[in-house]
């Protein structure tokens, strides 16, 4: 299930949908549906041109990322736990010595951010293996210990949770540790694009989770030039991690809660 749920949210991305569409019209071509294929190709295009434009992409990831403002430390409230997801770091393996951050890395550390700054006696580092991980590497969380140490986190204070696979089942694993150590509220450290729907999975199961979003992409001012009306890559591949968020989030609201 959780393959197949991975494989029908790749096939809807964006990207896929305008390359099956091309396809379609190619079939349409064949058949001699001449009209027909060539509004399908056109729709394809434009599906895809909308979604690569930075113009586009900054306005669908800036709206997710509103939803939840920066909030400053010193106005963080205070917590039981600082939960961090994963999706900031890289495990070791060849030919990497050690853990490495990525652009994600900001959740790592915001999170000692936090914890040096009193807002919680622990930290609980959420991620397990991605798809396709080979079994040797190790959890993402055990990489984010390490690199939370590095910033200076005694290793005392973090408590690890590595068999998650996706938010959700970050969000029920993590409240068995919870639980366990009788923690009441937490503080939940992510990227500011995925802060909504993660919060709504830990609230569904955990009520008393506060977000402390990081990781912020969109920034403002400046003008509009004519690139940022053309296609781009890094533009689609913002835009299509914001599409997850979405559709993820639609599942969310009408899938049955336990």
């Amino acid at each position: 299930m959780f393959f197949l749920t991975k494989l029908a949210t790749q096939v809807i991305y964006p990207l896929n949908v305008s390359l099956l569409m091309a396809l379609v019209a190619m079939v349409l071509y064949y058949r001699r549906r001449m009209r027909l294929g060539a509004a399908v190709l056109a729709v394809a295009v434009a599906w895809l041109w909308l979604w690569s434009t930075p113009v586009f992409s900054g306005w669908v990831c800036g709206n997710l990322e509103q939803m939840y403002p920066p909030i400053p430390v010193e106005k963080m409230e205070s917590a039981d736990a600082i939960v961090i997801l994963g999706g900031g770091a890289d495990p070791i393996s060849p030919p990497r010595l050690y853990p490495e951050v990525n652009a994600a890395g900001d959740r790592i550390l915001h999170a000692a951010r936090l914890y040096k700054a009193g807002k919680a006696q622990w930290i609980i580092a959420s991620g397990g293996r991605g798809l396709g991980m080979p079994d040797a590497m190790g959890p993402e969380a055990e990489a984010m210990v390490s690199i939370l140490k590095d910033l200076g986190v005694p290793e005392s204070a973090i408590l690890l949770e590595g068999a998650s696979r996706n938010t959700r089942e970050n969000a029920l694993f993590t409240k068995r540790i919870a639980d366990a150590r009788g923690f009441k509220k937490i503080l939940l450290v992510t990227s500011a694009l995925h802060t909504r729907r993660a919060l709504a999975e830990f609230r569904a199961i955990y009520p008393e989770t506060y977000p402390a979003p990081t990781d912020f992409e969109i920034v403002y001012g400046g003008n509009r030039i004519l690139l940022d009306w053309l296609p781009d890559a890094k533009a689609l591949e913002a835009s299509t991690r914001a599409f997850k968020e979405i559709i993820g989030f639609a599942v969310h609201k009408i899938k049955p809660q336990e």
